[in-house]
């Protein structure tokens, strides 16, 4: 078993964000077709923005411009959907 580094933690938590960020598909998709119609449910920015916050952690440990830029991005993208969902009336809910 090889020792447990810095490196390795951080690889994990790379890939830990990565499987969270992409089973947010798997959730929009399952959603839609219950509903036969294109949904994005509440969910699906949750995993978005804890995903996509565990990626940014990644990409900063690593030190990479690009992915952190585009991450940093997402997140504020995916929290300001969180936040209409929030504002939204409880009738509407999903």
């Amino acid at each position: 078993m090889p020792p447990v580094t810095p490196d390795l933690i951080w690889k994990a938590v790379g890939f830990g964000g990565q499987a969270l960020f992409g089973s947010r598909f798997l959730v929009q998709w399952i959603a839609t077709e219950r509903r036969r119609q294109s949904v994005v449910p509440t969910a699906f920015w949750y995993l978005s923005l804890f995903g996509g916050l565990t990626l940014l952690s990644y990409a900063i440990s690593i030190k990479d411009p690009v992915f952190i830029t585009g991450q940093s991005f997402g997140v504020l993208v995916y929290a300001r959907n969180l936040w209409f969902v929030r504002r939204k009336r409880p009738d509407q809910a999903d």
